[in-house]
């Protein structure tokens, strides 16, 4: 019994699904080619994608399925005539979204390294998708489809037979909106100008950071007493720190390391690695690791006689120690030590009263009392002592010295020689020590030498090669770490000349990527508009797609302002993707004005028709793309802050790429080719090529081709 006519419009939806696995699996083979893993970036490309593979068969799909139920041609002859119809606007598209993420790929650095998998996995999927819906979805539409009628309506009954309806009132209102907004076109661009300024605006106001401070379920508690101390009263602290921390309901466990941490190695330092409990036992943000660390560090800042911090790793551990940032100052004008101290001392202190910053400490082990031994070289060479014995005697009993080895009882045992820890407690004990001179008679140490106390540096830093200080901290709550850095920076120009600073591990990484932002923004405009106009042979066309990018953007800085999210590098990545995504929708539309309009129609109704033809395949695959990643922007759990950051860019850059490029492309079209009207030989090219696709498009039984 043959299929009835209202369930075989429910059938086309078999065209365009096969496209993502053959796309994905695709994608897998390139980036295993390539040498790529798969990972967190590389995953979070493939559910990006996921909502743009299958763009291109949706709409060859829906263009055949309108020319069935609008002519009642086969399936055959309405795939072979809708190709036609839409395998420019494909190419287009394809172009389009390969273009915009090609500059990705030649970024250097740990942000090249980034954007380089994003482009990977986006241009693979982008190109193989493109090649599916030219090739494989046609064939599928002409085997899977079964004919209608013409002038067949979508059901009457039933949740899509009413989706249908409202959504053909909707194209028909849309198309209303167009007519009346079009002779206003000028004064539209009002609001145009407006949402740019906006854009602006909320641009410059908006947070930087370089990635989202990611819930790693672990942080880390430093501890560094006064030069000098004890293990033992490292121990007891850690101790403290250990009650406070078990008390939490965050935690799980904990483990300490006495003699060790991030600033060195000494006996007034250790370091506590917390693991906390389940991510699904931790819904509310109040339990983050991040709000743990913030609270901890006021909970352990009443243990005397030590700094305690309470720290979060960074995103990239590659990149730093903590989160926060890494601040380097730098002695330029060799002022020495002492005033390189007092300059940091001075620059802690400036940022300890700052309301934007937090948890602002030295990175290093604090100067300590020295002992130093004053070798008189007249006496230890008139005892025939030389600096080698010296040296080997001072690092025997201090340090300790390999002997030999010997057999004990079946095992070979190895024999080291120090001075045992009584006698090498005090300043007098060194001079105790015997060495050995050229006659092989001991001398005492205190025939030739003197010892003093002195203050001095434990260790010594340099970046680029000038004495350094480490400085590391934090934005306060509700506070970016860009407005930190900056605040850092103010505070550094206050300092006296001679002293300057850099920035180190993520927070360079923080720099370098807000500095090349505009230059990949502009490259990748730079590269759709070339690209656009070597397709189209016109200058004036892509203009009035890169019109419509703009409108994509604003929505992406207002989705992650109202969340509160920061400018990163995942924003970066979810703004060239709306770029891509919002010149798309104008191509569908620009694509087929610029045809009718080749065929002799007026400029405005060529692009009345085209807007209310292709309405629905810009809903539908803006609707496939918003759901695909909304998973991602309410993500919760492991690397959930970065997939939020990035759902939540595109979806708001979606939103308003649709909603406002569809009344917005027919205006810069018909405002564009009004001031560009294109040369003669472009218009005899597209009247050529219209005239020929008419002729070859078979009769239907009216007539019409």
């Amino acid at each position: 019994m043959p299929e009835p006519a209202s369930q075989a419009r429910q059938r086309p939806s078999r065209g365009w699904w096969f496209v993502v696995p053959v796309a994905l699996l695709g994608t897998f083979a390139v980036l295993l080619a390539l040498g790529f893993s798969i990972n967190v970036l590389t995953m979070f490309g493939m559910v990006l994608v996921i909502g743009i593979v299958v763009d291109d068969a949706i709409v060859v799909v829906e263009n055949v399925e309108r020319i069935m139920s609008e002519e009642g041609l086969p399936p055959l002859e309405a795939t072979r005539k809708g190709m036609r119809q839409i395998s420019g606007a494909i190419v287009g598209v394809t172009v389009v979204l390969v273009s915009v993420f090609v500059p990705l790929a030649f970024f250097s650095g740990a942000v090249g390294n980034i954007y380089r998998q994003f482009a990977a996995v986006m241009l693979s999927s982008i190109l193989l998708s493109a090649f599916m819906a030219l090739s494989f979805t046609p064939a599928l539409c002409a085997t899977l489809l079964e004919p209608v009628e013409a002038g067949h309506k979508h059901g009457k009954g039933g949740v899509f037979g009413w989706f249908n309806r409202a959504f053909t009132s909707g194209t028909h209102g849309y198309e209303r909106a167009v007519a009346w907004v079009l002779p206003r076109a000028w004064r539209s661009l009002v609001v145009y100008v407006a949402v740019a300024v906006a854009l602006a605006w909320m641009w410059m106001r908006l947070p930087t950071s370089f990635l989202p401070n990611e819930d790693q379920g672990a942080i880390f508690v430093s501890v560094q007493l006064p030069p000098g101390a004890t293990v033992e009263r490292t121990r007891a602290v850690q101790v403290q720190a250990e009650k406070y921390m078990l008390a939490q309901p965050e935690v799980r466990s904990m483990v300490s390391v006495t003699g060790f941490s991030f600033v060195g190695s000494g006996q007034n330092a250790g370091l506590s690695f917390v693991t906390l409990k389940d991510w699904s036992e931790r819904h509310d943000p109040s339990h983050s690791a991040q709000a743990l660390a913030r609270r901890a560090i006021g909970g352990l800042a009443g243990i005397r006689d030590a700094f305690v911090f309470a720290l979060s790793p960074p995103p990239i551990p590659e990149l730093g120690r903590a989160s926060g940032f890494a601040f380097r100052l730098q002695d330029r004008g060799g002022n020495g030590h002492e005033a390189l101290l007092a300059a940091r001392n001075q620059l802690l202190g400036m940022a300890a009263q700052s309301p934007l910053l937090a948890a602002v400490r030295p990175d290093g082990l604090e100067d300590a009392a020295q002992v130093q031994l004053h070798i008189d070289r007249d006496k230890a060479s008139a005892l025939g002592v030389n600096f080698a014995a010296i040296n080997a005697a001072l690092s025997t009993a201090l340090g300790s010295s390999y002997v030999n080895d010997f057999p004990n009882a079946g095992r070979l045992q190895r024999v080291v020689v120090q001075a045992d820890a009584p006698a090498r407690m005090q300043p007098q004990d060194l001079l105790r020590l015997n060495v050995l001179n050229g006659a092989g008679q001991p001398v005492p140490f205190a025939a030739f030498a003197t010892t003093s106390w002195a203050v001095g540096p434990i260790q010594t830093v340099r970046y680029n090669g000038y004495p350094t200080m480490r400085i590391a901290g934090e934005p306060s709550p509700g506070h970016s770490t860009g407005t930190a850095m900056a605040e850092m920076e103010r505070l550094a120009a206050k300092l006296p000349p001679g002293f300057a600073y850099e920035w180190t591990g993520q927070s360079r990484e923080e720099r370098l990527s807000g500095a090349t932002a505009l230059v990949l923004f502009g490259f990748s405009l730079l590269s759709v508009f070339l690209c656009l106009a070597a397709l189209y042979e016109s200058w004036s066309i892509p203009l009035s797609v890169i019109l419509v990018v703009p409108l994509g953007v604003i929505g992406v800085l207002a989705a992650v302002t109202l969340r509160g999210m920061e400018n990163d590098v995942y924003l970066k990545v979810g703004l060239i993707t709306i770029i891509g995504l919002s010149a798309k929708n104008a191509v569908l539309i620009v694509e087929f004005a610029k045809d009718l309009h080749a065929q002799g129609k007026s400029l405005v109704a060529a692009v009345l028709e085209a807007a209310h033809i292709r309405f629905r395949p810009i809903v539908m695959t803006s609707m496939a793309f918003i759901l695909g990643t909304l998973p991602l922007a309410i993500a919760s759990g492991a690397g959930s802050a970065s997939q939020r950051a990035v759902g939540t860019a595109v979806i708001g850059g979606m939103l308003t790429a649709t909603t406002l490029a569809v009344i917005f492309v027919p205006i810069f079209f018909v405002l564009v080719r009004r001031i560009f009207k294109g040369s003669e030989r472009q218009r005899q090219m597209y009247a050529h090529e219209s005239g020929a696709a008419g002729a070859a498009a078979p009769a239907d039984g009216k007539g019409q081709p």
